[in-house]
C-alpha cells in the first residue's frame, strides 16, 4: 500500500513526534516531585538515556510509548497496516535496542522501572495514585530483593 502522505508531509508529521517530554513522562514526573522526589530527566550517561533517575533510590524509570516499544496486547499498539516489514524491523530494533538498555542499566547496579504509556492513559489506565504507590513501595524494598518493575 502507498503512504497516503507525500514525502514531504510525511517527513513533518515524523519529526514532530518527540522522544522526550511526552505527556505520560510530563504527567509522572509531575507526581513524583508533588510528592517530593528529586530527580534528573534524560540523562545521557546512562545506557538507554532514562527519562527520570532517582539518584537517591540509585532507580531509573523508563515511560514506554506503547507504540514505539512495540506493547504486546496492549490496545495502544497496532502495527500499520503500510509499510508492515518496515514498521516492524524498525520497531522490533527499538524493543531490542530497550532490552540492550535495561540488561546494561541492572549490570550497573540500577534499580529500573519500566512505565507503560497505557497505565497511564488509555481505557485500561491506572490512577495516577496507583502507579505512584507501586513506585514508591519499588523503591523502598532492598536493591537485593526487586531489581526491575513492569507497571501496566
Amino acid at each position: 500500500m502507498v503512504d497516503i502522505h507525500d514525502k514531504k508531509t510525511r517527513s513533518r508529521n515524523m519529526s514532530a513526534i518527540k522522544s522526550t517530554d511526552s505527556k505520560p513522562e510530563k504527567l509522572l514526573r509531575k507526581a513524583l516531585f508533588a510528592k517530593g522526589y528529586r530527580f534528573r530527566k534524560n540523562v545521557k550517561t546512562l545506557p538507554g538515556t532514562p527519562d527520570i533517575v532517582l539518584a537517591k533510590y540509585r532507580t531509573c524509570i523508563l515511560v514506554h510509548g506503547c507504540f514505539w516499544h512495540m506493547h504486546e496486547n496492549c490496545h495502544l499498539f497496532k502495527l500499520p497496516s503500510t509499510r508492515k516489514e518496515f514498521w516492524k524491523a524498525k520497531l522490533l530494533e527499538n524493543r531490542s535496542r530497550d532490552m540492550t538498555a535495561q540488561s546494561e542499566l541492572l549490570a550497573q547496579g540500577w534499580k529500573v522501572i519500566i512505565v507503560w504509556e497505557c497505565s497511564l492513559k488509555g481505557k485500561n489506565k491506572l490512577s495516577l495514585l496507583d502507579v505512584t504507590e507501586r513506585l514508591e513501595e519499588f523503591l523502598t524494598v532492598p536493591r537485593v530483593h526487586a531489581r526491575a518493575l513492569e507497571i501496566r
